[in-house]
């Protein structure tokens, strides 16, 4: 069974940071990834990085900002969110997903509870 838990999200001011993690189960990151997607009220669901055993992705409004990485013997993948900024306030969500350059477009099973992310002063 494949299992993700999302944690580290809370309140920051703008231009603070976070560390988000996700701790998973019941799958590698041989031939698939592990993407962060973020919703904020009132908007669509986004994706913001992904990570697999071969590449990154990240997307333009995050780029040079978030850092995606991985603990393969702790089941970790992390996303480092420095500069943080009131737009980047969002549910922040874990999935399973494929490794390409389009790895947004395709998940695998059920979302999580996410956890949430606040940026304001």
């Amino acid at each position: 069974q494949v299992q993700l838990v999302e944690s580290g999200g809370g309140l920051v001011q703008p231009g603070g940071s976070l560390r988000l993690s996700c701790v998973y189960s019941g799958f590698t990151l041989d031939y698939r990834g592990i993407g962060w997607f973020r919703q904020a009220p009132g908007k669509e669901r986004e994706g913001v990085s992904c990570i697999s055993s071969y590449s990154t992705y990240y997307a333009d409004s995050v780029k040079g900002r978030f850092t995606i990485s991985r603990d393969n013997r702790k089941n970790t993948v992390y996303l480092q969110m420095n500069n943080l900024k009131p737009e980047d306030t969002a549910v922040y969500y874990c999935r399973r997903t494929y490794g390409g350059s389009k790895w947004y477009s395709v998940g695998f099973g059920s979302w999580g509870q996410g956890t949430q992310v606040t940026v304001s002063s």
